[in-house]
């Protein structure tokens, strides 16, 4: 294994780091991993995220007819949760985050720190995601 494998090995949390989360990566600044736990077609779905330092996604909406949203659970190192207009939260491992359905939000680890957070799609009726623009280095290093 070189360095940065044996670095990124030690991060993840008790769900582990995953797999370079490429599907996504041009909706994140950084680099972030996914490891789903829970196979969507059975059930809620629940993926492990993990952000290496300074990595966060842009701002995005779940959108849903009713119900949906996301909840974020914290089970590793620090980050940031930010909904549109309102200042950012500081996360640490324990901290449960609810997101309603409809609301611009992003959310990512802090500057010097990995974070993992498991990420809960909460069931709804025609659920989709809304990609919007990344946070500005600007914004992010305002924290």
């Amino acid at each position: 294994m070189n360095d940065k494998s044996t670095e990124n090995a030690a991060h993840g949390g008790a769900f582990g780091l995953g797999e370079p989360n490429t599907a996504y990566a041009q909706y994140f600044v950084g680099s972030s991993y996914l490891k789903p736990l829970t196979d969507p077609r059975e059930t809620v779905f629940i993926a492990n995220v993990t952000f290496e330092p300074a990595c966060r996604n842009n701002w995005h909406i779940h959108h849903a007819a009713s119900g949906g949203g996301q909840i974020l659970i914290c089970v590793e190192g620090e980050g940031w949760h930010q909904e549109y207009g309102k200042p950012a939260r500081s996360l640490r491992v324990g901290d449960v985050v609810t997101i309603p359905a409809g609301v611009k939000h992003w959310h990512g680890a802090k500057a010097d720190c990995w974070f993992s957070h498991l990420a809960v799609e909460v069931p709804g009726e025609d659920c989709r995601n809304e990609w919007c623009e990344p946070v500005s280095d600007e914004q992010y290093s305002a924290l």
